[in-house]
């Protein structure tokens, strides 16, 4: 195997690792968020509009991390800057 051969093979891992690993913690991010709120809303009833639209912002903010990492897993593949 040459050497750029190595480099985007470790690469290709090192990006399936970047996409796994924010999809997971998108998600138990995303179900911390909602299982306070709902806990919220459950004991406050009167201003569960207020927390839901809290929520459906966190959410958006809490969504926005696996976003951005799978733009740099992208770029490490396909605009690799160590070839």
């Amino acid at each position: 195997m040459t050497e750029n051969a190595i480099i985007v093979t470790a690469s290709v891992f090192a990006s399936a690792i970047i996409a796994v690993g924010a999809s997971l913690g998108a998600t138990k991010g995303d179900a911390a968020v909602a299982t306070k709120a709902l806990e919220c809303m459950a004991r406050q009833p009167e201003a569960a509009s207020t927390f839901q639209v809290n929520m459906l912002i966190a959410i958006g903010l809490v969504e926005s991390i696996p976003i951005i990492s799978a733009v740099i897993a992208i770029v490490l593949v396909f605009a690799n800057p160590f070839i």
